[in-house]
């Protein structure tokens, strides 16, 4: 390669699907950069990355990991992602700051569709991206890495570029042949690659993917073209310059292949970094950050025990000391990440991340100069798509429940938590059940708070079918003193579906006082929060058509009882019946599964198919569109991800209330009482 320029402190994203490796391949790159003296493994949980109790009892990364590092003289921080898709909010902050990602994906062409969805995100931001086809130490896949690449084209927007070709003993991958310097390196155990001849008998198939390698690159460089045209070889740098140039613009990926637990490619990995990743003047003119003397952009907040309020940030101008005021708040100490582990540093240069400490009045998303935050552009939070109910085991803990579930909701963006009004309980939602049963696991490990969860109340309401004219509702209650009357006549009606409540009065002869026409009103408003089946009682009419009174002994208590006398019995001779919510759904798949969402839908009582058709932007997936009942979606997300090899998600909004009866009525209807009578 040719002679580098020192450069900036560089950022690379470490993403791909669960159990790529990445967290692997991160010991690996720190371990050939001399930033530890020793690899740690997933099995023995003591990696850098996955340093949370949480990750290292699940055996998943659940957060993002920072590690900082120096290579040849070049200062680096490598962000470790999950791969998980429940905790995909990190990786997508995470891709914010990276000046390039290096996507990890295994050597299985039938997991190669796993990493669709975020090669496409990448290119839909233009961000540079590798790929990294983890642990070929495998036996057999020196045979099936042509498959997976062609695999991998498949679902890439760009053109996958060869940097390197395999050197097979069988199907067994013993080195490479790097298709620029045409030199070639073999395997050793646990080591860097050595140089070593290349093989006769790779000679054509080195030749032909070079060949293939330089028509892709020539695709955008007409100079380059007309060399190829000419049968005129071009030298290496003017192909490394290519390739660096092209990477920069995403207009190319280059593919490299080795073994994270032997360190089988590694260096050569590192190296390719080295040259080709942007530098961090590329990444702020794509993302628009302004030309400051001073910016930083927050893209991670985590709570800390003992510490406090840690801020991630990435430097994009200046020179950052300790106590400076950037946004509303002052720095209070500045930390370089190692995994789990952190080192106090006097000031922070353009180019690193960092942490700052106890800015309380900064948030993630936030980019700050001093004195002030800077409008720039930031990902907008994962829609949810499953939810807990919660409830704290400890009387007493409600405050402490509602601090840390504040904490959590600030660390992960993709966590809300609210107060339902219909059912009064505290709801958290989330992207699935591993990432609420981590976030319930969090609670107590760090905010020492233990809760209670389970599957969040359906908001069912009730209505009338009939219409009921004249029902009287006369309250009468006698003391030592004055007594207390009220007496009315009213007419309820239903109304179509969304309508919610009316009021109205239609008295002759002052047979009802109007003073007294807002306490029917109230009455009416206060009976309807709970129906005969008790719940909430929708889209009708209450109208006031006559009545009587006392000149001493009316009153508007009286009258507000007497509309709760006559609504409650007007309830009972509508017809009550029970209304539960539909939501529309949109379920996103990949086309191949699309007659399986659908006869998941179907499936479920009452889920009705309103049509699909092809996913805009997204070639080779559908939208499925369908009206389900909210009570039927618990656990959607599990079963869609289940069918779809964890590829499928959804989006979902309410629709409509629906009549609901029979056997099913009769079921909520009995455990809504049982569980008000057991509060």
């Amino acid at each position: 390669m040719p002679t580098k320029t020192p450069a900036a402190p560089r950022v690379a994203a470490l993403v791909g699907p669960y159990l790529s490796g990445k967290t692997s391949l991160l010991e690996a790159l720190l371990f050939h950069a001399g930033a530890i003296a020793k690899k740690g493994s997933v099995k023995n949980h003591d990696t850098i990355g996955d340093f949370s109790t949480e990750a290292r009892v699940r055996g998943i990364s659940t957060e993002l990991s920072a590690a900082a590092c120096t290579y040849v003289g070049e200062g680096w921080t490598l962000l470790d992602c999950p791969g998980n898709v429940e905790f995909q909010q990190d990786t997508i902050h995470a891709l914010q700051m990276a000046d390039i990602a290096v996507v990890v994906v295994e050597p299985d062409a039938a997991k190669a569709p796993l990493a669709g969805p975020l090669l496409k995100a990448l290119d839909d931001q233009k961000i540079p991206h590798l790929i990294f086809v983890n642990k070929c130490n495998q036996a057999g896949v020196g045979a099936k890495l042509k498959d997976v690449v062609a695999a991998l084209q498949v679902v890439s927007q760009r053109p996958l570029i060869l940097r390197e070709i395999p050197i097979r003993q069988g199907d067994t991958i013993t080195g490479f042949v790097d298709l620029v310097s045409e030199r070639t390196f073999g395997f050793e155990s646990h080591a860097d690659a050595l140089l070593t001849k290349m093989p006769e008998s790779v000679l054509p198939q080195e030749g032909q993917a070079r060949r293939e390698m330089l028509e892709h690159l020539a695709d955008f460089d007409d100079h380059l073209m007309e060399e190829l045209i000419e049968d005129v070889v071009p030298g290496a740098q003017e192909v490394y310059a290519n390739l660096t140039r092209d990477l920069a613009q995403d207009l190319i990926v280059p593919v490299f292949f080795g073994s994270a637990e032997d360190d089988h490619g590694i260096l050569r990995l590192f190296k390719a970094l080295r040259h080709d990743a942007p530098e961090i003047a590329v990444t702020r003119a794509r993302l628009g950050v302004p030309d400051e003397p001073t910016v930083a952009q927050v893209f991670k907040t985590v709570h800390a025990l003992h510490i406090g309020k840690q801020s991630y940030v990435r430097v994009w101008h200046g020179n950052i000391g300790d106590g400076l005021v950037l946004g509303p708040d002052r720095v209070s100490g500045i930390n370089r990440p190692m995994g789990g582990h952190m080192t106090k540093v006097a000031h922070a240069a353009a180019g690193e991340i960092v942490t700052f400490g106890r800015m309380d009045d900064v948030h993630t998303g936030q980019s700050l100069a001093p004195g002030r935050v800077l409008d720039l552009p930031w990902p907008q939070p994962l829609k949810p798509c499953f939810s807990f109910a919660l409830r704290a085991t400890k009387q007493g803990d409600d405050v402490k429940l509602g601090i840390g579930l504040a904490r959590l909701a600030e660390e992960d963006t993709s966590l809300h938590y609210d107060q339902t009004p219909d059912t009064h309980e505290l709801v958290l939602w989330g992207q699935g059940e591993i990432h609420l049963r981590n976030a319930l696991d969090r609670l107590k490990n760090r905010f020492g708070v233990d809760v209670r969860s389970a599957p969040a109340q359906v908001p069912y309401k009730e209505t009338v079918r009939k219409a009921v004219s004249g029902q009287r509702g006369r309250y009468k209650h006698q003391t030592g003193g004055h007594g207390a009357f009220g007496d009315i006549v009213i007419n309820i009606e239903p109304l179509p579906r969304g309508q919610g409540f009316q009021f109205a009065e239609r008295v002759v002869g002052g047979a009802v006082p109007k003073q007294y026409f807002s306490s029917v009103e109230n009455g009416a408003r206060e009976t309807l929060k709970q129906g005969p089946f008790g719940f909430e009682v929708v889209d009708i009419s209450v109208v006031l058509t006559d009545g009587s009174y006392h000149p001493v002994d009316s009153s508007d208590m009286a009258f507000k009882a007497a509309a709760r006398i006559a609504v409650q019995e007007g309830l009972l001779a509508g017809q009550p019946v029970l209304l539960e919510p539909i939501v529309a759904v949109d379920l996103s798949i990949p086309m191949d599964f699309t007659a399986r969402a659908q006869r998941l839908v179907t499936g479920r009582r009452g889920g009705h198919i309103l049509g699909f058709d092809g996913r805009p932007g997204w070639s080779g997936w559908d939208i499925v569109r369908a009206h389900i009942p909210l009570a039927c979606m618990t656990d959607l997300i599990l079963e869609l991800r289940g069918l779809t090899q964890g590829l499928g998600t959804f989006t979902w909004q309410f629709a409509h209330l629906a009549e609901l009866d029979g056997r099913d009525a009769d079921q909520v209807v009995k455990a809504r009482k049982a569980a008000m009578a057991a509060s």
